[in-house]
């Protein structure tokens, strides 16, 4: 079940930040394009679920309140 957990978040968290990755590339906007990158990243960097729910949420709700 841990296996099939991370493969689901890490999808969900990848096609995020491809959205994330090109708005940011698009809009050359830098905080979205750094957070889309570390969304593609994270899956294959942290093994435990929760931890990767955990800093995948932190990921994408800090492009609304970092602004540069």
């Amino acid at each position: 079940m841990k296996g099939t957990s991370l493969l689901i978040w890490g999808v969900l968290f990848g096609a995020v930040g491809l959205g994330f990755f090109t708005y940011g590339r698009k809009q050359r906007a830098p905080v979205p394009f750094v957070c889309g990158v570390a969304l593609f990243i994270m899956p294959y960097v942290i093994a435990n679920v929760y931890l990767l729910v955990l800093v995948g949420i932190v990921f994408i709700v800090l492009p609304y309140f970092v602004r540069l």
